[in-house]
């Protein structure tokens, strides 16, 4: 199967503001530099890492289970400054999640989330052939679902004590999608709002 269509390859993604590579484990000593501040990580289903170790659990963790996972790196300055990832993916279903997402609070209202958002998109809908993008998040994270919203997702309902949070509380999951016919208004959208 070409990388165009293989549905658990890697390729680089690369926009004006952000570059998505394929994580490696060398990238872990930069996961750690750029997980710099605890409120990246206060919706996440894991805990900030504070030591190279905890870095490289991280990415294990990442590499190791059902993602599809690109580190984000400021295309200006070349660092990494958070990580992505397809998850929940069904070639058959021509449907991916687009989660496990966080990037440094350096890089936070600097557009770089909207365009690797966009480089995903356009992987999934252009490259894929998908049918169907979907995103989870945290109900209490309002945040992030503004966020979901503002891509020109769908909401789709909330799914009730769907995960246990770190700190052991119950979490409700909020869905929300985009489908193929609904693409090209939202990439059009999206690509005049980051040409601004």
């Amino acid at each position: 199967m070409d990388a165009g269509h293989d549905f658990t390859a890697t390729p680089v993604l690369a926009g004006r503001l952000v570059r998505l590579e394929p994580l490696t484990p060398e990238h872990a000593p930069d996961v750690l530099a750029a997980a710099d501040d605890d409120e990246v990580f206060r919706w996440l289903p894991f805990v900030r890492p504070r030591t190279l170790a905890e870095a490289e659990t991280l990415v294990s963790r990442y590499l190791d289970g059902p993602t599809v996972p690109w580190v984000q790196v400021d295309a200006a300055a070349g660092d990494v400054i958070g990580m992505t990832t397809f998850y929940d993916v069904d070639a058959a279903m021509r449907t991916v999640a687009i989660g496990w997402t966080w990037l440094a609070r350096r890089a936070w209202r600097t557009g770089v989330n909207t365009e690797a958002k966009l480089l995903l998109m356009r992987r999934a809908f252009d490259d894929l052939g998908c049918v169907r993008v979907v995103w989870h998040t945290d109900i209490r994270n309002e945040r992030s679902q503004a966020a979901i919203a503002r891509l020109g997702a769908q909401r789709e309902g909330v799914m009730r004590k769907h995960k246990l949070r770190p700190d052991g509380s119950w979490r409700d999951t909020v869905t929300f999608s985009m489908l193929d016919d609904e693409w090209p208004a939202a990439r059009a959208a999206l690509e005049a709002r980051l040409g601004r």
